[in-house]
């Protein structure tokens, strides 16, 4: 065997196993040219906020001032531990876990929780507060209905309350009420005391919603007795 032979017999294999590798290669190309594209998985849903769902009797009037007597949720989210229901005291003031002696009355539920939330910080990265009046039970946002009604009481205020909103919630007239003859009275900022008559047979027994008239928080409806 002369050189040249020696050469091309020392490099058949080599030459094979060249020629192998580029076949596999391109099997390979062709595999992946043919497989579907990637599907790219959908990111994760985001948790959505948290929705604070008020109990019945609570107080919806995003004006209503916070008093004594009042009983209040405070919501921290996604802080179970923080929130609490707690009264307000008689000095005005709330304490909660990581907030002692806050000051409430005075104030409206937004401004409340605001100010919870500066006193949180401290401890809480961002916390988020809502705060709840589940129970108003103060004298600066009540309307007294007494006299010939059915059930004399003090009721919540809230915004947009009639004199004939506050007799329904009284159980109504009595049989011997003198609904026309009844008075109004309400206390202004001034102090002075103003007094106003109605005419309350003509809006529950008539349906004369003209003779209805708005309230204000701390008014008193005095609903006297018939004279025979």
């Amino acid at each position: 065997m002369n050189f040249a032979a020696r050469i091309t017999y020392a490099a058949g294999p080599a030459v094979l196993l060249l020629t192998l590798l580029s076949a596999v290669a391109s099997i390979c190309a062709a595999a992946e040219a043919e497989a579907p594209p990637a599907t790219t998985a959908p990111p994760a849903a985001t948790a959505p906020a948290a929705v604070v769902v008020p109990p019945p009797g609570a107080v919806s009037d995003p004006e209503y001032v916070i008093g004594p007597g009042d009983v209040i949720q405070i919501f921290v989210w996604r802080s179970p531990e923080l929130s609490v229901t707690v009264p307000v005291r008689p000095d005005g003031k709330i304490s909660s876990p990581l907030v002692e002696d806050l000051v409430a009355v005075g104030k409206t539920p937004s401004l409340l929780a605001r100010d919870v939330e500066t006193r949180l910080q401290e401890y809480v990265r961002t916390p988020q507060v809502n705060v709840i009046v589940t129970a108003p039970a103060n004298a600066f946002n009540q309307v007294k209905v007494i006299g010939q009604v059915k059930s004399p009481q003090s009721l919540a205020y809230r915004t947009g309350m009639t004199a004939l909103d506050a007799i329904l919630q009284a159980g109504g007239l009595t049989e011997f009420a003198a609904g026309n003859r009844a008075l109004l009275v309400r206390k202004e900022a001034n102090g002075k005391e103003t007094r106003l008559k109605l005419r309350l047979d003509d809006v529950v027994k008539k349906g004369k919603i003209t003779a209805n008239v708005d309230l204000k928080a701390g008014d008193v409806l005095i609903v006297p007795e018939s004279i025979f």
